[in-house]
């Protein structure tokens, strides 16, 4: 029932941070750092990404209005930083480094930790315009509640264990081989 609704939701995340990464790289071949012009477009794009999303739910279980007010702030956030690290990671490509060289392992989880947690505060912030009827209206606040933790656990997970793989030796070994 809600399982193609979220299937489709992630492929548009995943559309989102495509474009992300994709002006990241266009910028860095200008040789130019993002500026506020930059983000206002992503966010722009964003915007319309979500459109076509909502677009398509029609019909769902659910009814979706995103608070834009309360969310573009996290997105912002998360954007310019995600830009920044996207920026570190291909200008590194670029001159042959390897992963493990553009920086620490600590700093590296601090910086995806930081992203996953923007991004579990915006999908809480969304939460907030989820409309839904009968059974599902009765453990909305609940679901909204249990995904928070969820995601956040598995924000601090993620974010250690990616920084923890880019950094091991057997990784990097195993690259060169």
């Amino acid at each position: 029932m809600l399982e193609p609704l979220l299937a489709a939701n992630v492929a548009k995340e995943i559309r989102k941070d495509a474009q992300a990464i994709d002006c990241a790289a266009s910028l860095l071949a200008a040789g130019r750092v993002p500026e506020d012009e930059d983000t206002s477009r992503l966010l722009a794009r964003a915007r319309e990404i979500d459109g076509e999303f909502l677009a398509s739910a029609r019909g769902a279980p659910v009814q979706l209005d995103i608070p834009y007010a309360r969310i573009e702030p996290l997105r912002r956030k998360r954007l310019v930083r995600g830009l920044d690290l996207a920026q570190r990671v291909l200008a590194g490509w670029r001159g042959r480094r390897r992963m493990r060289d553009l920086m620490p392992a600590d700093a590296l989880e601090r910086r995806l930790r930081e992203l996953f947690q923007l991004y579990c505060e915006e999908t809480a912030a969304l939460a907030g315009g989820v409309r839904t009827t009968g059974a599902l209206a009765t453990l909305r606040g609940r679901a909204a509640r249990a995904l928070l933790e969820i995601m956040s656990a598995e924000a601090e997970r993620l974010s250690r264990d990616a920084a923890r793989a880019v950094h091991r030796p057997r990784f990097a070994a195993h690259k060169r081989a």
